[in-house]
């Protein structure tokens, strides 16, 4: 399995082109799972339907599965930030590519997908001069970049640059979790 992170900061990309990293990644064979993180509170089932009440009643966790999915609700009895490690181990150990969208403090390999400020957009400062762990920037503007030594630019607007370069360079994002002391 090889992992990715796309870091960057909200309204950069991130999920657009994400999306279709993962549509040219399936389209050639490759099977891509995802792991988001979440800011805020957020809820994938809905209220009255059996997982919901469920959870409401007071279960820890709730498994809803079919012959075409499976989701699994976790409650933590008080709150706690994810590992994206302990979060990688819950996907199918078999999949080919899992792209981690935020973590961006994390330890893993990453992309910064960064945006040029615009009238519609105020723009961040790049994160790549603090993170060596950032091992290629996709912007819109690489022109507007401060100088990204021997990092590759990708062209946000090119995805297919982007799983191409990935692909190119799949041994650099090869997934060992971490040792437990």
């Amino acid at each position: 399995m090889k992992v990715v992170g796309f870091a960057g900061y909200s309204g950069s990309g991130k999920t657009t082109l994400i999306e279709a990293v993962i549509a040219l990644l399936a389209a050639s064979g490759q099977r891509v799972g995802v792991i988001k993180h979440a800011h805020h509170r957020f809820d994938i089932d809905h209220e009255g339907k059996d997982s919901w009440r469920h959870r409401k009643a007071g279960a820890a966790e709730v498994l809803v599965a079919s012959d075409v999915r499976l989701a699994l609700m976790r409650e933590y009895a008080v709150p706690q930030e994810p590992s994206v490690h302990a979060l990688i181990a819950e996907l199918d150990p078999t999949l080919d590519w899992v792209l981690v969208e935020g973590f961006r403090g994390g330890e893993l390999a990453k992309i910064e997908v960064w945006r040029a400020p615009s009238p519609d957009f105020a723009g961040q400062p790049p994160r790549f001069p603090d993170d060596g762990r950032i091992l290629a920037i996709c912007t819109d503007r690489p022109g507007a970049l401060p100088d990204t030594g021997a990092r590759p630019v990708l062209d946000w607007a090119r995805p297919e640059a982007v799983a191409g370069w990935l692909n190119e360079h799949g041994d650099r994002f090869r997934y060992t979790p971490p040792t437990q002391a």
